[in-house]
């Protein structure tokens, strides 16, 4: 679903779409709820001690945070198609390697941003060192990249698929 590079993010339309109205909701409707609680606890007297008030502000904080990344997502965001069912790991994909070339040791993730996985399923940034061993690869290629400890790491190309939501 998403790919950076070159400071752009790769978007399909779907995940464009939903991360858009988000943005609407929450610098819309949202803004307007947020003020609505933030006035109503601060006429309930001294601010000091007014735990609705300073949790309704940690809650706009974080709202305005959100508004601030979505914003700067989608104003870097290339609208484009999911990939292709090739076999060939891109970003987009759930794809599943094998380490060290061992069948029972596997993992499945998302290749792609965190901003558009709406399920239980592990991301990797295709910036990370094992996502970019893996872009470009295909099923049943292996790929090394150096791990934290300055080891390295070899998987072998089990799955490559299109997410699909």
């Amino acid at each position: 679903m998403t790919q950076t590079s070159d400071n752009a993010t790769w978007l399909t339309q779907a995940a464009y779409d939903q991360l858009k109205a988000e943005l609407d909701y929450l610098s819309g409707p949202a803004r307007v709820e947020i003020a609505k609680k933030i006035e109503a606890a601060r006429e309930e007297g001294d601010l000091r001690e007014n735990g609705g008030y300073h949790a309704a502000k940690e809650e706009q904080g974080k709202q305005e945070l959100r508004i601030r990344q979505l914003t700067q997502l989608l104003e870097k965001a290339k609208v484009g198609e999911a990939p292709s069912d090739s076999g060939v790991v891109a970003p987009g994909m759930v794809v599943t390697v094998a380490f060290d070339g061992d069948p029972d040791d596997t993992m499945t993730f998302l290749l792609g941003s965190r901003e558009v996985a709406g399920d239980d399923l592990d991301i990797y940034s295709p910036q990370s060192p094992l996502g970019t061993a893996i872009n470009g690869k295909k099923v049943g290629e292996d790929a090394t990249y150096e791990l934290p400890n300055g080891k390295n790491a070899t998987v072998n190309i089990v799955e490559a698929k299109p997410y699909s939501g």
